[in-house]
């Protein structure tokens, strides 16, 4: 069993593709999901790995915590996750967990806190058809009816669907579609619904009703603590292409210099001799 990752949602975004088909996508970025402690067997009871990500200013992080994430050699996170792994699949701490951790068109399965909307009616709540909307009914044609039976039990049941909060709490979406990953920027495209607002912290892991497809990397894609980004996942390569087409620029419009003297040099040298002939 792999471990997850803890991923940023920042928005939506929309691509087309081969067919030219419209593809809506949420955009998640990794934002240094890194290896903050591990769980082990011996210690803790289980075997699990402890993820932070995002940043935290030092002042507002608590002494204990600043203790701990300097103990691990990383900067302090603004959220941290465990997940369950097996004893084959720990990473080393300090490690960080790159894009490429999932493959385009693998299953996950993302966990968030959904969007709060307040307290709500029974309506919007539960999708109940509220009350007639003529005769017989005044005011409260959006109530939910009556809640309970007789004077047996003469009581309304726990769980009863009424009026309440709705929303704000923790969801899972099963079987969610990797679209593209982006190891340079560390942004994960899915396709599927994603609980929870722009800038909330998601959990992802490997999808529990669906097999992993081959070639998953194990025990994860990552990137060990100051090791430096390989050069087809770091800005350098996109700098050596840039480089390569400003210093390739400078030798074509020399050549174009040089052989624009050699077609005008006869031009230039027939103009004094037609000017002496007329003398």
């Amino acid at each position: 069993m792999r471990t997850g990752v803890i991923a940023k949602k920042l928005g939506m975004a929309r691509f087309f593709d081969e067919a030219g088909a419209h593809v809506p996508v949420t955009v998640l970025s990794l934002e240094g999901c890194q290896v903050v402690a591990h769980r082990t067997k011996d210690k803790d009871g289980y075997v699990a790995l402890q993820l932070g990500a995002g940043s935290k200013k030092p002042k507002n992080t608590s002494k204990a915590l600043r203790g701990h994430f300097g103990k691990a050699q990383v900067e302090p996170k603004h959220k941290v996750v465990e997940f369950r792994v097996s004893e084959d699949n720990l990473i080393d701490v300090g490690a960080e967990i790159t894009a490429d951790h999932y493959l385009p068109g693998q299953k996950i399965d993302v966990t968030a806190t959904t969007v709060g909307k307040g307290f709500a009616g029974a309506m919007k709540r539960w999708n109940f058809g509220g009350l007639r909307a003529t005769h017989g009914v005044s005011v409260s044609h959006r109530s939910h009816g009556s809640t309970g039976q007789r004077q047996d039990p003469g009581r309304t049941f726990k769980g009863k669907k009424m009026a309440g909060h709705l929303g704000q709490e923790t969801v899972t979406t099963l079987n969610v579609t990797v679209w593209r990953v982006d190891v340079e920027r560390g942004l994960i495209l899915v396709r599927g619904s994603v609980p929870g607002t722009e800038g909330t912290y998601v959990r992802l892991r490997d999808a529990v009703k669906s097999a992993a497809p081959e070639g998953v990397p194990t025990p994860g894609a990552f990137r060990r603590n100051g090791e430096a980004p390989a050069a087809n996942e770091g800005p350098d390569a996109a700098a050596a292409v840039e480089e390569a087409a400003v210093t390739e620029a400078p030798v074509e419009a020399a050549a174009h210099e040089a052989e624009a003297p050699v077609a005008e040099a006869p031009a230039a040298e027939e103009a004094p001799k037609t000017e002496g002939d007329k003398a």
